[in-house]
């Protein structure tokens, strides 16, 4: 039987090692990203290594446009099997007392509203597989303790750490309203920086470190969140 992943906020750096350590594990991947060229650029790597993949331009902010990707890449490589959530957004709001308090309006239309939206979209197929699975890429700014608090205050992060906050809260309960179904739900939280992205300043956690622990949660379907440092 086939089995697609469809990876929502396709970059350098996680998405890109997740999608070619479930590409090499058999699964056909179809990429989702506002920037073209980096879809073009990430498909042809694929397809170099054998893995059949498909590129969908598309706002993961936008749950209509999300609904298209999935009939895209049901129809181009077969009924979706895991769902991989990178997008990332958050990052107007930055000090909590001189930024536009409007700015706070669109922390969760990627953290909330695109993940649920993606989700919806892709549950009559994540149904019918034995295997179905979502899979979210969270960042340890929105771990609840006083030490990173400190820290995200000081480098002007607070609508990362939000957006992650209310990301890990809805995983929590995905995880409660799809365990029954046989849809397993896992967060990888990212303790640091990614090598081959633009955070890279040296030490960073290498892509594929991370990319093996959501192959691992994926295949043992026990235990909900991981973080990797």
């Amino acid at each position: 039987m086939s089995k697609t992943l469809v990876v929502i906020g396709f970059g350098p750096g996680v998405s890109s090692a997740v999608a070619q350590r479930f590409g090499a594990e058999g699964f056909s991947v179809a990429l989702v990203a506002r920037n073209k060229t980096r879809l073009e650029s990430g498909i042809a790597q694929l397809k170099q290594q054998g893995i059949p993949a498909a590129a969908f331009p598309a706002d993961a902010a936008d749950p209509q446009a999300l609904r298209a990707v999935m009939a895209g890449a049901r129809s181009q490589l077969g009924p979706i099997t895991a769902l991989h959530w990178n997008a990332y957004g958050g990052g107007e709001l930055t000090d909590l007392l001189t930024t536009d308090p409007a700015a706070a309006k669109g922390i969760f239309d990627i953290a909330i509203v695109g993940l649920l939206g993606a989700v919806q979209a892709a549950l009559p197929d994540l149904r019918k597989t034995k295997v179905g699975a979502v899979l979210v890429t969270n960042g340890a700014y929105g771990e609840m303790s006083p030490e990173i608090d400190h820290y995200v205050v000081a480098h002007k992060t607070a609508g990362i750490a939000l957006a992650n906050a209310a990301k890990a809260k809805l995983v929590g309960l995905l995880v409660q309203q799809l365990r029954a179904e046989g849809i397993y739900v896992g967060e990888v939280t990212i303790a640091g920086n990614v090598q081959g992205t633009v955070y890279d300043k040296g030490n960073a956690i290498p892509a594929s470190k991370i990319a093996d622990k959501f192959w691992e949660l994926y295949q043992a379907r026990d235990q909900v969140r991981a973080r990797v440092t």
